[in-house]
């Protein structure tokens, strides 16, 4: 059995691709996965990391609205089919996964030329244009939130890395945080903008870094690729990093997460029942609000929007709450409690059905 699994650009893809990719492959061994990505994204790394073939074809960005760029989406994404037309007659597959993106409406469209079964994941409660479009002629279609307004979907929730799904935090808490230079006793918050960063983030916890010092609480700072956060010495740990490629050891040190919420993001803070601050970035469709939302009406996260996000309000914030541990606890078993851990079995199953 042949499968090409559709999906790059950032960790919000290239996470579940692979997620459901390790979950194929333990269910159907003898399986032959490839995955199609693009030049320019994350997937150019991971991918061939965690041991699986990539082919790569021309980006097609879908612009939200008209400008120049949108009058050069028909020839782009005729030539991006036509690259997925050849890909597809070299690895020849039984099926085709597609995860939303740049990367994914080739391989939709090349999906239904040779007629060839097609899944379809959507990560977010709001899905995208890539998604909308694929839905409407896809075999199976497998959604992350039970509330998606996408046609045929299949609640199944979000795959995730079995290093993360699996993961004890307490287990693991002396190991993560001598792993990175942490205290083993203080307070821990952990900054991460996913994997691109996200400059809000990386300046407003680094104004607040007095602050949250003077109150005896460490900071593990992931800023991103090019980002950056400058943090005068105090005497308590505030470790700068520009990626974490151990994020079961990032979650395992923290007792508190502030982050964007992206579909990944909030299914792995939950799923470790990691309590976490969520600032949903402010561009796009709203959907990173959207995913959020479940998390935070269950208690297990707090919400904030982008532009409120401030030193003061993590000054005026985080202290209080990582200072009531009962909190935390509350914050994390309800979390915890909202958020399945085989989604990547799940969608497997879906995969290897289509397939046959």
């Amino acid at each position: 059995m042949r499968v090409l699994l559709a999906g790059g650009g950032t960790a919000g893809h290239t996470s579940p691709l692979l997620a459901t990719a390790d979950a194929i492959r333990r269910l159907e061994p003898s399986a032959e996965i490839t995955c199609l990505g693009t030049p320019r994204g994350l997937e150019t790394r991971v991918v061939p990391e965690a041991g699986y073939p990539l082919e790569l074809i021309p980006p097609v960005p879908l612009p939200r609205k008209p400008n120049a760029d949108f009058f050069r989406v028909p020839a782009r994404l005729r030539a991006a089919v036509k690259q997925t037309m050849d890909v597809f007659d070299r690895v020849d597959p039984d099926v085709v996964v597609g995860y939303g993106g740049y990367v994914s409406m080739p391989a939709y469209l090349a999906a239904r030329r040779r007629k060839l079964p097609l899944v379809i994941h959507e990560q977010n409660a709001l899905p995208g244009l890539a998604n909308r479009v694929g839905s409407r002629f896809a075999d199976r279609v497998a959604v992350s939130f039970p509330d998606t307004p996408l046609k045929g979907g299949e609640f199944v929730g979000l795959p995730i890395r079995r290093m993360i799904s699996q993961l004890d935090r307490v287990a693991l808490r002396a190991e993560a945080r001598e792993f990175f230079e942490l205290d083993a006793e203080r307070p821990t918050l952990l900054i991460t903008g996913g994997s691109q960063g996200a400059r809000r983030l990386n300046q407003s916890v680094a104004a607040a870094a007095p602050v949250l010092a003077s109150a005896g609480i460490q900071v593990l700072h992931v800023v991103g690729p090019k980002g950056e956060a400058e943090v005068r010495d105090s005497g308590v740990p505030y470790r700068v990093l520009n990626f974490v490629d151990r994020m079961d050891l990032a979650y395992a040190a923290a007792d508190l997460v502030l982050c964007r919420s992206g579909a990944s993001s909030v299914t792995e803070a939950a799923a470790t029942g990691l309590p976490a601050i969520f600032v949903p970035l402010p561009i796009g469709n709203g959907e990173q609000a959207q995913n959020a939302r479940p998390v935070v009406e269950a208690g297990g996260a707090l919400l904030i929007d982008d532009a409120e996000l401030s030193a003061d309000w993590i000054a005026d914030t985080v202290p209080a709450l990582l200072g009531d541990p009962a909190r935390l606890a509350s914050m994390g078993a309800a979390a915890a409690a909202l958020i399945g851990r085989d989604a990547d079995e799940k969608l497997a199953k879906i995969v290897l059905e289509a397939a046959r």
